[in-house]
């Protein structure tokens, strides 16, 4: 199985990759390759998938094929010519891109190129674009850096300017579905409720495929609409939403919080002889890693929610669907029966207002709103959707 064999969907892209990267492996690499690349793309079409397989093809001899020790040091994170940076919080500074900018001008060691991927560079802050921009302005001669964002749009123009722009497709759900029983080995009819209610969210239907909570959890956003009688019953509901996604980012943050904090300790002489105990050696240190466990809780937080709002959405776009089109298919073909007793009562008009109630609500959480705020006017807004 090679790098590539996890894109799902993304045949086009994969070949232009490809193409660059055996230009790379020329002693004189042609106008195929270049120093910057931009992948961007839906959420679950592979950005960070693609991002990565590109890495791994550059300093692969034989193009990533996945299985040599080149590709398998990339995979487990020891690569000296390969950096992947995953920016934890909701921004992502000056000091840490500065940083990247050092390490990109550093000849690789092992191989013809040193690559620095940055997923989510959407998070750049205004000063780390400026100084990502002049590494882009002064590119080294081996060095590449690979951006992955939802949108060119979501960069600075200077700095798209300045890359080459790779553009991923949301996967097609019968692709995605045939991924995840050639790969996961997952039963053809869960293999296909998964891609369906993942609406073609690779990582999304994987989960869905292969966690049962995951499937209940999935279910129990889908009855949220069913919860908004009274004003009352509206907020209770939202308050619920919110309160289940603080639990879950909490089941992942807390061990990573711990394990920074005992890193971090045992920099500053966790168990030596020292006078003075670690953390209070440390003590600004652990207030700044504080500060960033604080921001990384937010993004996981904002993108729980997110996949929540994106759930209520394909149900939303069913019921509009299905007021078009009693035949047509649906995305939550297993609720077609609840779905028509939704559109008894709302007509397409009220299905839209609900489907830009969605959108607002998601456009506030990506704008930092207060997370109450935004689901229990979502809520309210669910239920009467003619008031806003």
């Amino acid at each position: 199985m090679t790098v590539w064999d996890a894109l799902v969907g993304q045949s086009d892209v994969v070949e232009q990759l490809q193409r660059a990267v055996a230009a790379a492996h020329e002693t004189d690499p042609g106008p195929e390759m270049t120093h910057a690349w931009l992948i961007t793309g839906p959420p679950g079409s592979g950005r960070s998938m693609a991002a990565v397989a590109f890495a791994t093809a550059l300093v692969c001899p034989d193009g990533g094929c996945g299985t040599c020790r080149a590709c398998r040091d990339v995979a487990s994170g020891v690569h000296s010519d390969v950096t992947i940076v995953r920016p934890e919080g909701v921004i992502f500074g000056v000091d840490q891109t500065r940083g990247l900018v050092g390490r990109v001008g550093v000849l690789p060691s092992r191989g013809d190129w040193n690559v620095i991927v940055i997923e989510d560079a959407d998070r750049l802050n205004e000063h780390a674009d400026n100084a990502l921009l002049k590494s882009l302005e002064e590119p080294p001669s081996r060095g590449v850096w690979v951006l992955c964002a939802p949108s060119p749009d979501d960069l600075l123009p200077t700095i798209r300017s300045r890359c080459r722009v790779i553009r991923l497709r949301t996967p097609p759900i019968p692709e995605v579905a045939d991924f995840l029983v050639r790969v996961a080995g997952v039963d053809p009819a869960l293999a296909s409720y998964a891609a369906r209610a993942a609406q073609g969210h690779v990582g999304r239907a994987r989960a869905l495929a292969l966690d049962e909570g995951e499937r209940v959890r999935h279910q129990e956003i889908l009855r949220f609409p069913q919860r908004l009688g009274s004003v009352a019953a509206c907020l209770t509901a939202a308050a619920d939403v919110v309160a289940a996604a603080r639990l879950r980012v909490a089941d992942v943050a807390d061990p990573m919080d711990a394990d920074d904090l005992a890193q971090l300790l045992r920099n500053y002489g966790e168990g030596g002889t020292g006078a003075g105990s670690a953390k209070v050696r440390a003590g600004a240190a652990v207030k700044e890693q504080e500060k960033g466990q604080r921001n990384r809780r937010r993004r996981l937080l904002r993108d729980e929610l997110d996949r929540v709002l994106l759930d209520l959405l394909g149900l939303y776009r069913d019921l509009l669907v299905l007021l078009a089109d009693q035949d047509a298919s649906l995305i939550n073909e297993e609720l077609r029966s609840e779905i028509d007793r939704m559109a008894a009562n709302v007509d397409m008009v009220g299905a839209l207002r609900r489907i830009d109630a969605l959108g607002r609500a998601r456009a506030l959480l990506a704008a930092d709103g207060n997370e109450d705020l935004v689901f229990e006017r979502l809520a309210l807004e669910l239920q009467r959707p003619q008031v806003r």
